[in-house]
């Protein structure tokens, strides 16, 4: 926990909060998804405040398990890329966008339904028919942060396109960019092929929708507001995340060579191994120039060191 960025970890802690809190209000009768999920907007229980709370409420233990698994794996990546203010505030909008674009697919379920049922329906008889209707329409309610975290799967898919990915079942790696583009529309041949789902598929693509105009925007102005995308300052993260790869197995093995008595910092290793190396370097230059017998006694002792 210590290791993952401010913004991703507190979305984390938050959600998951929030989850026992409905558990544990849940078993004094008291119905927070109800409260702070969102309703249809054409029914008596919805509030505006929902549009932001419904994000970090979850029906049931496997749909936050995912949702965080989801949220720890990729969002850590965009968050270190961007930044915490950039990318909360995207993880914000791509929240709220979803919902709005779930309550629209709502009034078009609600729509289409009354005027199968009812004879002469139209857009005149619209709340009058939502009136009577309220026990239902009140059951019409999204909860979980799939919307969001399905706009931070499209963040990273632009972010880092050709980065492969090993995805269960799939037997060989694919890249981030078909990654994502599979998952959309998996969503949205579901939201057209099923009605009645648990599961809020325009809410998903919404918030890719949201996040796709957003990343667009700022790519197009990159001198104003939440600027500064660019694919090079991500594969500069993941240049970065190579390195320290590196630089860690060459400690290991210089650990296990000098039996893991090493105690100091990065900082006073890698200064260290330059300064070590900046001394081999002249040792064979002064080799070049004058000789292996030029040497010092300790200088041929820190070239025969160096080479092993």
């Amino acid at each position: 926990m210590f290791r993952i960025p401010t913004i991703t970890k507190n979305l984390l802690i938050i959600n998951v909060l929030m989850f026992l809190a409905a558990w544990v209000f849940g078993r004094q009768g008291v119905d927070l998804n109800s409260l702070l999920g969102l309703h249809f907007f054409l029914a008596s229980d919805f509030n505006i405040f929902q549009l932001f709370t419904y994000m970090f409420m979850h029906a049931n233990f496997t749909h936050i398990l995912f949702n965080m698994f989801t949220l720890w794996m990729f969002g850590c990546v965009v968050e270190s890329v961007w930044g915490p203010r950039k990318y909360l505030f995207y993880y914000i909008a791509c929240g709220v966008g979803a919902g709005l674009i779930q309550m629209v697919a709502q009034f078009g379920e609600f729509y289409f339904l009354a005027s199968d049922q009812i004879p002469g329906f139209g857009m005149g008889d619209v709340m009058e028919v939502a009136r009577n209707s309220q026990p239902v329409l009140n059951m019409m309610t999204t909860v979980g942060a799939s919307g969001a975290i399905y706009g931070i799967l499209l963040a990273f898919g632009m972010l880092f396109p050709e980065q492969r990915m090993f995805i269960f079942p799939l037997p060989v790696p694919i890249k981030a960019k078909w990654f994502v583009c599979i998952f959309a529309v998996i969503e949205l041949l579901s939201a057209l092929g099923t009605s009645g789902s648990n599961v809020a598929h325009f809410a998903h693509l919404g918030g890719m929708l949201f996040g796709y105009i957003m990343i667009r925007y700022w790519r197009n102005h990159p001198g104003g507001g939440y600027g500064g995308y660019g694919r090079s300052r991500g594969q500069q993260f993941f240049d970065r995340m190579k390195d320290n790869w590196e630089r860690r197995s060459h400690r290991r093995a210089d650990d296990a060579r000098s039996g893991g008595t090493r105690r100091e910092s990065d900082w006073d290793y890698n200064a260290r191994r330059k300064a070590e190396q900046d001394e081999i370097d002249r040792i064979l230059d002064k080799v070049r120039r004058s000789g292996y017998d030029s040497l010092t006694e300790e200088e041929k002792r820190k070239l025969f060191d160096g080479g092993k």
